[in-house]
């Protein structure tokens, strides 16, 4: 059972590296917002509303918890078992949806436009973490592992390779920019937009952070290489903040590895949000975009940080 920290600094915020100090808050604590889900992922924060979205993808709807009042509702059921989300440059929700096996916009007005479900005539497989880059072109990975079974989505054969795709501002057209990790998953762009992160959940022998130059125009990727290779860490999603450093969802259902990681800019672990349940995806909030939102597989925590999110996470 959740209980909150009795003093502070709060003992979960553990400072791996002295880099990580400063980043920091000695008077704030690890809160639990909300509880009660199957898998919880893909927070996005709304703050003309104030508020939090996230998806519970087995249970097939999306949550929102408002910041004002703390009150939890049911924001979209069914979902389309929606796993990541993010907002456009126009403030629009962007979400990946394993049932429908497509990435969606919500219009201003509720309804939902299809912006991809296929590449090449094929179907994807399961898009599942997604940005939107300052130029307005949407990143996306689409592995397989919301077709695997019935829980987070339903059976499906793939049809398409594991693969990173970008969706054109303009032209509004997919393109693949890589296909050589196994498992995409979680995915961001640096600060200034010059390096793409991607995981790589599915590689040997363990999960990975790579690293790409973003080039021709913010067209294309090139210069892949590992930034980190996190061992018996299980990697999901992350974000970055404005110091170039990542931060990222981390655990394998032990207690020294769940929560969220700190990872700077040149792939070293420098901090660590020790949490009680494997964290999968994250978001910077608040007005200040100085809070960190955890989607924690049945839980959301949330922790006040001295740095904030990089503008599009």
């Amino acid at each position: 059972m959740w209980q909150p920290s009795a003093r502070y600094p709060d003992p979960r915020i553990q400072v791996l590296d002295p880099e990580f100090e400063k980043y920091r808050i000695a008077y704030a604590a690890v809160e639990q917002i909300a509880t009660g889900f199957r898998w919880a992922e893909g927070p996005v924060w709304f703050g003309d509303g104030r508020f939090l979205l996230w998806s519970d993808i087995p249970n097939n709807r999306m949550m929102k918890w408002e910041e004002e009042t703390g009150a939890v509702s049911v924001y979209r059921q069914p979902s389309g078992y929606a796993n990541g989300n993010t907002r456009d440059r126009q403030g629009r929700l962007i979400t990946c949806e394993h049932g429908g096996r497509r990435v969606v916009r919500t219009e201003y007005d509720g309804g939902l436009t299809v912006l991809v479900d296929s590449f090449e005539g094929k179907r994807l497989n399961s898009p599942n973490d997604v940005v939107v880059k300052s130029d307005g072109s949407i990143w996306f990975t689409d592995p397989p592992m919301g077709i695997q079974g019935n829980y987070e989505g339903r059976a499906a054969t793939p049809e398409l390779p594991h693969s990173v795709y970008r969706i054109d501002a303009g032209s509004g057209s997919p393109t693949v920019m890589t296909t050589e990790l196994k498992g995409p998953n979680g995915l961001c762009f640096s600060a200034d937009e010059r390096i793409l992160y991607v995981i790589e959940s599915r590689g040997t022998p363990g999960r990975k952070i790579w690293a790409y130059d973003v080039v021709d125009s913010g067209t294309r990727i090139a210069n892949g290489r590992i930034l980190l290779d996190a061992g018996a860490g299980t990697l999901d999603g992350m974000r970055c903040d404005i110091h170039g450093n990542l931060w990222c969802g981390w655990g394998m259902g032990s207690d020294d590895l769940d929560g969220v990681m700190c990872v700077s800019p040149e792939g070293k672990l420098i901090g660590r949000i020790a949490l009680p349940e494997r964290c999968a995806n994250l978001c910077f909030g608040g007005p200040m975009r100085n809070r960190l939102f955890m989607a924690s597989s049945q839980s959301i925590y949330a922790l006040y940080v001295n740095t904030q999110g990089a503008v599009g996470g």
